[in-house]
């Protein structure tokens, strides 16, 4: 049966992705000199403004406005004419500290509170309740779903040709959009690519779809394209007002980016500006883990990982598979083998993927899954064996 997924991206220089990547820099600086910090980070940005918010509690202080004015000259919001300049825009703080009602479910979870356990994994309660999902699939060598994959490649070329000079008339914002046919699970081509590209003013049409069909689309998009391949560039026809200069940005608004493209499912949590306490962000980082490692080991062709947390208890409330059928075993089978195998507590998922480390920047664009050009632990496919011997 043939159907059609489709998935988007953006690029660091979109509103929310700016607003994300401030929120992990801070996040970031405070880890450098306090692992145990407490940090759930929020930026509000928009013309002339950035407000930076939230609850954090440290035994560090870092200069918020120097984060944010380095974070924004990066990303290359630093070029006369873009209605939005790190040297010129205010930048307010409101943050204050953590409620001391979650801290304490926080540092000494109901397990250990209650006198239930003495195993040190059982110290560090969730850091809020909810739901997670971790998901993976074999349409790629990285086990992610093709849309969402080649989606933020797209955007990834975009921001390398503007920053190495290739397309000089680029500017840092940026989408994209990438609709593939399947016949059942098989990805078989790219039936729509879309670009959104900010640029410079008086670039006329034709210069600027050569050179992003020449320099973006071709070199990520290779033997998905074909002849019936519709391309679509800059569908408004023009795109010279961008950034916080055209829209708002709020950090945790692109969670479908972030994530899997609209594969599986997503309990709603974001990622950016949270410590790995927070289980919206540890917590799917785990759920991909094991999905990954499910699909690597052969146990399913596609999966999806939910687990569910309450504020201040360790161990997760539940823990779900979805094979869609595709697994050597039923689902109440698999659940089983990877409960053997993985362990969904907070303190224990830190440990596993060292989260209290400042790692978190490179994540705020460009998704937290799939990624090979930075170090993330949780893709690792390390547990195959371990689960292929307990499926037996």
């Amino acid at each position: 049966m043939i159907s059609t997924r489709t998935s988007e991206s953006v690029t660091e220089g979109h509103p929310d992705k700016v607003a994300d990547r401030i929120s992990d820099s801070v996040l970031d600086r405070i880890l450098t000199d306090d692992p145990h910090a407490h940090v759930a980070c929020e930026t509000f940005l928009t013309t002339g403004l950035v407000l930076v918010g939230g609850e954090i509690t440290t035994s560090t202080y870092v200069d918020v406005a120097d984060i944010v004015r380095r974070a924004l000259s990066d990303i290359g919001y630093s070029l006369p004419g873009l209605g939005f300049h790190y040297e010129d825009c205010a930048v307010l703080s409101a943050i204050k500290e953590q409620s001391p009602d979650i801290s304490q479910a926080v540092d000494h979870a109901k397990e250990t509170r209650e006198g239930q356990s003495s195993d040190p994994y059982d110290t560090i309660g969730a850091g809020d309740q909810g739901i997670m999902f971790g998901y993976a699939c074999r349409d790629t060598e990285e086990l992610m779903p093709l849309p969402i994959h080649l989606a933020h490649r797209l955007t990834q070329r975009m921001t390398q040709v503007r920053k190495d000079g290739t397309i000089s008339f680029l500017r840092p914002d940026g989408k994209s959009q990438v609709t593939i046919e399947y016949d059942g699970w098989q990805p078989l081509r790219a039936r729509t690519v879309l670009l959104a590209a900010q640029h410079e003013d008086g670039v006329d049409r034709e210069t600027l779809e050569s050179k992003l069909i020449e320099h973006v689309i071709r070199p990520v998009l290779g033997d998905w394209l074909d002849e019936k391949t519709e391309l679509l560039i800059n569908s408004s026809g023009r795109f010279v007002i961008g950034g916080p200069a055209s829209d708002a940005g709020v950090t945790g608004r692109k969670i479908i980016v972030d994530t899997y493209g609209g594969f599986g499912s997503h309990g709603g949590g974001a990622f950016s500006g949270k410590d790995p306490t927070k289980v919206d962000r540890s917590g799917s980082y785990m759920a991909r883990y094991v999905a990954k490692n499910l699909v690597a080991a052969g146990l399913a062709e596609a999966v999806e990982i939910q687990v569910a947390y309450a504020i201040g208890r360790a161990a997760p409330l539940a823990v779900n598979v979805n094979s869609w059928g595709t697994g050597s075993a039923d689902d109440e089978t698999l659940l089983k083998t990877i409960l053997d195998v993985f362990d969904f507590r907070p303190g224990a998922i830190i440990d596993r993927f060292g989260l209290k480390r400042p790692i978190y920047t490179p994540f705020s664009a460009y998704g937290h899954f799939g990624r090979t050009d930075v170090e993330t632990p949780w893709e690792a496919v390390d547990r195959v064996d371990d689960l292929r011997e307990a499926a037996t």
